[in-house]
């Protein structure tokens, strides 16, 4: 019964300690007005801790200049934080058509400086932007 009792008092102190805890969010948009957006619901970049969320950034086109553009809006995401390309651990990146990313990726390689991070890409049918041909999603650390 001892235990019982203990076991009991020890998972209502644990659940009620959990449940007081939250996190701390930090939230950037573009030019940081509003810091997400509400009609769509999403927020550029969330901050937890020390490690960055980077919400996709897209482009229209599958070409050396479409993906510097989205990459120069990756770059601002992270610069929203202090961070560069040198940070980011995790990149996802969304396409229509995998053989002209695969044909133009010496135009993202620049910005990595030849650190990557660990990287997946995926071909797909549609992105959510009927018109988006290459959504690119970033996870950075930031120094503690």
């Amino acid at each position: 019964m001892k235990h019982l009792l203990l076991l009991s008092f020890l998972f209502i102190f644990a659940n009620n300690f959990a449940q007081e805890v939250k996190i701390k969010k930090e939230k950037w948009h573009w030019n940081n007005e509003p810091k997400q957006d509400t009609v769509i619901g999403y927020t550029q970049v969330l901050k937890v801790d020390n490690v960055l969320y980077i919400s996709g950034a897209i482009a229209t086109e599958i070409t050396p200049e479409g993906i510097t553009a989205v990459y120069k809006d990756l770059k601002a995401s992270l610069a929203s934080y202090g961070a560069t390309f040198e940070n980011v651990v995790k990149e996802n990146l969304y396409t229509t058509d995998i053989e002209a990313v695969k044909k133009n990726n010496f135009a993202r390689k620049k910005f990595y400086n030849h650190d990557f991070p660990a990287a997946t890409w995926v071909q797909v049918v549609r992105l959510y932007m009927p018109t988006a041909k290459l959504e690119i999603e970033l996870i950075a650390h930031l120094p503690k």
